[in-house]
């Protein structure tokens, strides 16, 4: 319940800088998708802790000596037993 919760509240930011700040300044994103949707869709396939690490890891890779291209959210891995 607490990740389901936590997860709308990340996801309700994420979108208002999307729908509101992100607008006011030039596109600068380097990867496809944008940082700003990357970091919904980690939230969203991979929870709120692991999605919102993915997407802070993503963000500090988008400067002009970074990579760039596409970067897709990779796929949530099966949990290995032993």
């Amino acid at each position: 319940m607490l990740k389901k919760w936590l997860s709308n509240i990340l996801i309700a930011i994420v979108k208002f800088y999307k729908n509101f700040i992100s607008p006011l300044t030039p596109n600068s994103c380097r990867y496809s998708p944008s940082c700003s949707s990357y970091m919904l869709e980690s939230i969203q396939k991979h929870g709120p802790f692991h999605g919102f690490w993915m997407g802070l890891k993503r963000i500090s890779r988008c400067h002009p000596w970074g990579g760039s291209g596409y970067d897709p959210v990779p796929g949530k891995t099966p949990d290995k037993k032993t």
